[in-house]
């Protein structure tokens, strides 16, 4: 009894406080300062599109998407690289890292697995990425390779046309061949 008159004693002769801890002052924490200006750049934000590749992001985490000079459906020279001189059509544009799918043009082999039991595994070739700095407009007419420009024709429609020929890519009569290529892949891909 006697010692449990003594632990009651040397209770109520601490005080505990709100900012004390067991008798002890404590220093006010801060959890979060708030500074005038920071002078500090926001940390850029990174997205992970294969294991070993990352990409840098906007703000809302997607990614940031380059501009190109070309379009799927134009007629593309290969000017650099193992394909060199080939010309195809692009199919397909990836606009977060720059690159491009031209039909028949860098082939690669594909080892796939049967999907059902009996059915044999195949070796089948597809067409993989260019860099769209390795590729230039082509014009089919005069048989020569362009950089691209951009002009505003009289009704204010802003077109692409290439410089060394002066032949104006992005007309009417394109974007109806496009679309009309689009509907049928389309088509096949549901049939």
């Amino acid at each position: 009894m006697a010692a449990m008159a003594a632990l009651q004693s040397s209770f109520t002769s601490l005080s505990l406080s709100s900012n004390s801890f067991m008798g002890q002052r404590l220093s006010p924490i801060t959890l979060c300062p708030v500074p005038g200006k920071s002078t500090e750049k926001p940390c850029l934000i990174v997205m992970r599109l294969k294991r070993w590749e990352r990409k840098e992001c906007k703000p809302n985490s997607l990614p940031i998407l380059h501009k190109m000079h070309v379009k799927v459906g134009d007629t593309v020279k290969v000017i650099s690289g193992r394909e060199k001189g080939k010309i195809g059509e692009i199919t397909k544009i990836f606009k977060h890292n720059s690159t491009v799918i031209v039909k028949d043009t860098n082939l690669k082999t594909k080892h796939m697995k049967s999907r059902e039991e009996g059915e044999p595994g195949q070796i089948i070739k597809i067409e993989g990425p260019i860099h769209s700095s390795n590729v230039m407009l082509y014009s089919k007419e005069q048989n020569v390779a362009s950089r691209v420009g951009h002009k505003i024709l009289e009704n204010g429609q802003r077109v692409r046309y290439l410089i060394k020929t002066g032949e104006i890519i992005d007309s009417a009569e394109n974007w109806k061949k496009l679309k009309e290529a689009k509907q049928k892949n389309e088509e096949a891909a549901a049939s």
